[in-house]
């Protein structure tokens, strides 16, 4: 059996509704119950993965990706999950716990995959509790908004060139319908957050915010850096892009990415938050960008 993507009803009831203040209590309603009310219950061990022939499963067995996703969504529920521990509002605790059962499901389906496909994992390091659960839930957060948005466009762009099945595309497909749910719920989290936080306390996340970026950029940069030195990476928004192919048309590959992104968040109402840093900065690249020929 093949997972599915839930409708978006609850979203889309929501939407004739008036106006409403980000940082109120309706705001905090409308992105809970939107993450709450589209909850897909699929089970991971139940995935039917299809089989893939000779070519295909040695192109997915040759990403270097793996181990390190395995852990990165280890490490996300695990970030996730001690937020919720110490969010005392109970709808917002009801989501987040919900937010981080979701990562770790990701995990299984992970889990399963490899093992379908007899992908060998390194072992597993042991997933330490954050002392700050605020800054691990901010910046696992804020992670995901970066990778979800290329995550968007390079499995469209799997889906579309064939490097993929399209099979095997559409049963990873519930994976990264909640990657959108979880960025979307997040990016109104934190509107809400700092519009209901004492006043004092403000400048202080603020701070907090910008020392999330300037670390995930220089992760990044450091990525770009050591695969342009030909040092392999498990990062798959980059190596992701080498391997889907290396003479892709970055400039296209962005244009794929803000139309998947847009596609991906249209689904739910318009009056919660979009992520916007990510697309305006992809954006902006694009306009120093020559298509290829």
């Amino acid at each position: 059996m093949s997972a599915t993507v839930p409708q978006v009803r609850a979203a889309r009831d929501s939407r004739p509704e008036a106006p409403i203040r980000p940082g109120s209590d309706a705001h905090k309603t409308l992105f809970c119950r939107t993450l709450l009310d589209t909850f897909d219950p699929y089970r991971p061990a139940v995935i039917d993965w299809p089989q893939l022939d000779s070519g295909a499963r040695e192109r997915l067995v040759s990403l270097p990706i793996w181990d390190i996703a395995v852990q990165t969504e280890g490490r996300a529920r695990l970030n996730v999950a001690s937020f919720a521990a110490v969010t005392s509002d109970p709808l917002l605790r009801e989501a987040i716990e919900l937010n981080a059962f979701e990562e770790g499901r990701h995990k299984d389906v992970l889990s399963h995959l490899v093992a379908a496909y007899r992908i060998a994992l390194a072992p597993e390091p042991e997933y330490l509790a954050p002392r700050d659960p605020e800054w691990a839930f901010v910046k696992t957060g804020y992670s995901e908004c970066i990778d979800s948005f290329f995550a968007f466009g390079l499995f469209e762009s799997a889906r579309r060139s064939g490097f993929f099945p399209e099979a095997l595309v559409e049963s990873f497909e519930p994976v990264i319908h909640e990657e959108a749910r979880h960025i979307l719920f997040f990016v109104n989290w934190a509107a809400w957050h700092r519009r209901n936080m004492p006043l004092w306390r403000r400048p202080w996340f603020e701070l907090k915010v910008l020392c999330v970026w300037l670390c995930l950029i220089w992760e990044r940069v450091s990525i770009a850096r050591d695969v342009g030195n030909g040092v392999q990476d498990n990062n798959f928004t980059v190596t992701g892009a080498k391997s889907v192919g290396d003479d892709l048309d970055v400039a296209a590959l962005l244009g794929l990415c803000l139309a998947e992104n847009d596609r991906r968040m249209s689904a739910y109402d318009r009056r919660l938050l979009r992520p916007r840093a990510v697309p305006a900065l992809a954006r902006l690249a694009r306009r120093f960008m020559r298509p290829k020929a």
